[in-house]
């Protein structure tokens, strides 16, 4: 895949779960489990901000792009 969630390590190196990101951020646990999984066809810059914020780091630490594009599947 071409871009890559490392949430869950962020998550750790700041002690603190998910459901309490939930809880600061507004979204629900199933919503953050889709962005955590990497299964997530989107996310809403607000929603990047508000993670970003609540753990006190920046987009490139919470996604990263490996450089190869991703093939588009029809389903």
């Amino acid at each position: 895949m071409a871009i890559t969630v490392h949430l869950d390590e962020v998550l750790k190196a700041h002690g603190m779960t998910s459901k309490e990101l939930c809880a600061i951020v507004g979204i629900t646990e199933a919503n953050l489990s889709i962005l955590r999984s990497g299964k997530a066809k989107g996310v809403r810059f607000a929603t990047l901000n508000r993670i970003c914020c609540a753990l006190e780091c920046n987009v490139g630490d919470i996604l990263q792009c490996d450089g190869e594009l991703e093939a588009e599947h029809e389903e």
